[in-house]
């Protein structure tokens, strides 16, 4: 007897299948949304189909990009940015501007570099009262590099690289509380398991809630400086192993259970644009220094981490408004974003990362406070 045909359903052996969301999204963020003709009738935000393989995803931009930061290109007294504003305001000594009275969609080409020069200095730019699109959004991005698109995240329908940060969603996949607070509520730095990890990210809150939620951020330029200079030299040129925030299956050992996705970059690493040294470690995503033994590792790494997140001096705290524009550079900073107000509000935002350069370091560089002339004479 001849077999029977069986039709040949759909594979889904490499992917899990997106779903629909059904929470209601915050008026505020609804009205920027429409206003900017994004497609919400199939459900928001789009989901993509997941890749479930650890081979999947690392082969993902795995190849060396040319990367030119546009900062390196910028007047270094970024005239046509600055004379533009209303007011120029820095919120620390070490970290944090905030421009008044500009419009980043409105940026021409040479305020756009000097932007990308001020962020690499200052590690963090604010822009409050943003009348800007997510393609808006994508667009300014590009300008400093190639955006990213990620496998996992939920990202605005129709707009592949403009992701969704909206904690009450997170919540409902990883619920959270005020002894385990979600999200981003923890010191960390974006993509650094990446090839060529991230440089500036820019994230715009449309919706914040009426109380907390602020963001804070901290220097790798300063964090490296309150190192003395002999720990300096232990540390400088030596690698580290840093992971991916999602896991994944391993394609040929399925049942070892999920595994990160890690590569290897300096500890130290140099900015293109400022041509200053930074501290690149982050509690979150830094597994362990290369050559060392654990023990050893945990040691030097967990004192790093200490130096980063508990000198307030090198921080900045920033209160969100609505419709605010944060521009960062991973590459000289952490962040943690605070869960205080426990999800009883809603936030909401999208944010858009470009990836910039293979990190590295130069032990000829010097640190920010030797370049500006501030260093003492025992740093």
């Amino acid at each position: 007897m001849a077999p029977i045909a069986l039709p040949i359903l759909p594979s889904i052996k490499d992917t899990v299948l997106p779903k629909k969301d059904t929470l209601g999204l915050p008026e505020a963020a609804r009205k920027r949304l429409e206003k900017a003709g994004i497609d919400l009738s199939d459900g928001y935000p789009y989901r993509p189909a997941k890749p479930i393989y650890l081979d999947d995803v690392f082969s993902i931009r795995d190849y060396d990009r040319p990367h030119i930061d546009p900062g390196s290109r910028a007047d270094p007294e970024k005239k046509a940015l600055l004379s533009a504003a209303k007011e120029v305001i820095h919120l620390t000594a070490h970290i944090g501007t905030e421009i008044v009275g500009s419009q980043l969609k409105d940026l021409t080409d040479q305020q756009k570099d000097e932007l990308g020069l001020l962020i690499a200095e200052r590690s963090v730019v604010f822009f409050r009262d943003q009348d800007i699109s997510p393609q808006q959004q994508k667009k300014l991005g590009e300008w400093y590099g190639e955006i990213e698109v990620h496998p996992q995240v939920p990202t605005v329908p129709g707009i592949p690289g403009v992701t969704v940060l909206w904690p009450a969603l997170q919540a409902t996949e990883i619920p959270a509380n005020f002894r385990n607070p979600g999200g981003a509520s923890r010191w960390h730095t974006d993509l650094v398991h990446e090839r060529q990890p991230a440089g500036v990210t820019h994230l715009h809150n449309d919706t914040i809630p009426s109380v907390g939620g602020d963001t804070l951020w901290a220097s790798g330029y300063a964090a490296y400086e309150k190192l003395s200079p002999a720990f300096r030299k232990l540390i400088d040129g030596k690698e580290a192993v840093y992971r991916s925030a999602h896991q994944y299956l391993d394609r040929n050992n399925p049942t070892a259970g999920p595994k990160f996705i890690e590569r290897v970059h300096p500890l130290v690493r140099v900015h293109p644009a400022t041509g200053w040294k930074a501290l690149w470690v982050n509690r979150s995503m830094t597994v362990r220094i290369v050559g060392l033994d654990k023990a050893e590792s945990d040691v030097l790494l967990n004192y790093l981490y200490d130096v980063y997140e508990k000198n307030v001096d090198i921080q900045v705290r920033f209160r969100w408004t609505p419709k605010t524009s944060a521009l960062w550079d991973n590459r000289i900073t952490i962040h943690n974003a605070s869960w205080d107000y426990e999800g009883k509000e809603p936030r909401h935002g999208t944010r858009v990362t470009a990836l910039a350069e293979k990190p590295f370091f130069d032990a000829n560089a010097p640190t920010r406070r030797q370049a500006l002339g501030l260093a003492g004479p025992d740093e």
